[in-house]
């Protein structure tokens, strides 16, 4: 991973230790947040804090929006009501109520709480929006979130309830109602822990006594601030373009190691076929499986007694069909890096301009369709893998048998383990509907077009997990066929993956539990061991 000046990692002495107090460090500045700092935030636990530059513009906005309310200024959301409210004038006296009670009444979540990871990635978001000085939010109030994070107290949010209008409106409120010490919290280290879930909840109020902090109370336009914003809809984003990179590479490497064990032929990666097509992701897949079979001893009995010219789509397809994910999965990250330092608060400050703007920043279509699509592409790359789960086991081929079984009969092999990657196949194609098609007013119809950006977002996320899966099921599969073509080895990348694999899961020479089988791949998968061994051997595009 690429870190900048931006992140400073912890001082060590010449010992190796880490220094007492020296902790990691990412600074926010409200332009720079990639998803490589992303990823290292989620995975590292740094202590954040605000650049120079942003506490500067941070205390120039808020002036201006102290200015304007000293003179009585008519300012939408901060001396007026929300929404359809628009037309109220709240007196100056009544300012911190206005903003304290559109914290509470907007917290009108419903359904599972979010995961914490995506709460503290929330966190995050918001205050690089904020950083960016557009906002009028007061420093100390921006230092509170910003507390929060490095404690690790993350507030407990509901995952239903917003439509993408004005941003995710109900799942920051949430957040903000901890702020506010009116909400409840966890307190969790490590949020990308599985235990993660199991922390005990209690009041943010007690919490920051223990922490020695004190629950903000909101002026005018701060409320608005912290809740007018894309934030649940792009964290979700994020983690789903680190994760889907990374999918990417390991659905080429499941295929290749299903093109081993069906002992297909290399002729159709041949990079004169796709230069005549040049897309780039079907390019960078065709020269990923090649490089993952180089060498493959598998192959090459292939060319001397396999009377077969052609392979199935799903193998000899490959570069097309995953390249197209890749396109699509590209193209949506370049869009939620976007949205990372974008500014998407209404009405937004301009304080070199003294001047302010209602516009719509806040709205979630730019991040809907994309998410729409990215589920899409993601299905895809399930779809193609479960049809070679499919041929690995339906015993077409005369090298494997049946359900990849020793005696077949007496045992079933891996046949339900086919069933289990169709059933999150055939889940998928119903999540991917797109959800951005849809829309139904509110706010008495002031809001009268939403982007239902929040439902993407957590629907794309579900088809990841699915996708996940079976990429894990195809990869301990095609190892089982794999065993059935010794002595033959497969190639240099392949053989990284099948080892990686074999490290931790035996060979199946007679039915046992698969359950513990499949939740040991998947872990592989999802912990980075199979991609990172192949990588140390092959250079993965």
């Amino acid at each position: 991973m690429l870190l900048n000046n931006f992140i400073t990692k912890p001082i060590r002495h010449k010992d190796g230790n880490i220094k007492a107090g020296s902790k990691m460090k990412l600074i926010v500045d409200g332009k720079s947040l990639t998803l490589d700092k992303i990823e290292y935030f989620l995975d590292n636990n740094p202590q954040v804090f605000l650049s120079k530059e942003s506490k500067s513009k941070v205390i120039k906005s808020r002036e201006l929006i102290d200015e304007w309310v000293k003179k009585g200024k008519i300012i939408y959301g901060v001396t007026t009501g929300f929404g359809g409210f628009s037309s109220v004038s709240i007196p100056v006296k009544d300012i911190e109520k206005l903003q304290e009670n559109l914290i509470i009444s907007h917290t009108a979540g419903v359904g599972e709480n979010l995961p914490p990871f995506i709460v503290k990635l929330m966190m995050l978001l918001r205050v690089n929006a904020l950083a960016s000085g557009y906002s009028g939010i007061r420093l100390d109030t921006l230092q509170l979130l910003i507390d929060m994070i490095n404690n690790n107290i993350i507030p407990v949010i509901p995952s239903q309830g917003s439509v993408g209008a004005s941003g995710d409106l109900a799942p920051l409120s949430h957040l903000v109602l901890a702020m506010i010490g009116k909400g409840d919290v966890q307190i969790i280290n490590n949020v990308m822990s599985p235990d993660a879930h199991n922390v005990r909840t209690i009041s943010s109020k007690s919490t920051f006594k223990k922490f020695g902090l004190a629950p903000a109370k909101l002026s005018a336009k701060e409320g608005l601030a912290l809740i007018n914003g894309t934030q649940m809809m792009t964290a979700y984003g994020a983690f789903i373009c680190i994760q889907a990179k990374k999918m990417m590479r390991l659905a080429d490497i499941a295929g290749a190691l299903s093109h081993e064990a069906l002992r297909a032929t290399d002729r159709a990666f041949d990079s004169r076929v796709h230069k005549l097509r040049p897309y780039a992701g079907q390019i960078e897949s065709a020269k990923n499986i090649l490089a993952l079979i180089s060498k493959s001893e598998i192959r090459d009995s292939h060319l001397q007694d396999d009377p077969r010219v052609q392979d199935s789509y799903s193998i000899r397809c490959i570069p097309q069909i995953h390249g197209a994910s890749r396109d699509a999965i590209n193209y949506v990250c370049s869009r939620i890096e976007i949205e990372l330092n974008s500014v998407n608060d209404n009405p937004i400050i301009f304080p070199e301009d003294k001047d302010y703007i209602s516009g719509g920043n806040f709205h979630g279509q730019p991040l809907a369709l994309p998410l729409d699509f990215m589920a899409i592409a993601l299905s895809e790359l399930a779809n193609i893998s479960e049809r070679r789960i499919d041929r690995l086991t339906n015993g077409s081929s005369e090298k494997l048998p049946k359900f990849l079984a020793e005696e077949g009969g007496l045992n079933s092999g891996y046949m339900i383990a086919q069933y289990t990657a169709a059933a999150l196949v055939s889940e998928n194609k119903v999540l991917s509907h797109p959800a951005s098609v849809d829309s139904i007013p509110t706010s008495a119809g002031k809001e009268d077009l939403n982007s239902m950006g929040s439902i993407s977002a957590r629907k794309c996320y579900q088809v990841l997990k699915n996708v996940q899966n079976v990429i894990a099921i195809e990869m301990l599969l095609a190892s089982q066929g794999i065993d059935f073509l010794k002595p033959l080895k497969c190639g240099v990348g392949t053989n990284a993956a099948y080892r990686a694999i074999r490290k931790h899961i035996p060979y199946l020479k007679r039915d046992r539990i698969l359950k513990k089988d499949l939740d040991k791949i998947l872990e592989l998968v999802n912990n980075d061991e199979i991609l990172k061994n192949v990588q140390r051997v092959v250079t993965l595009i």
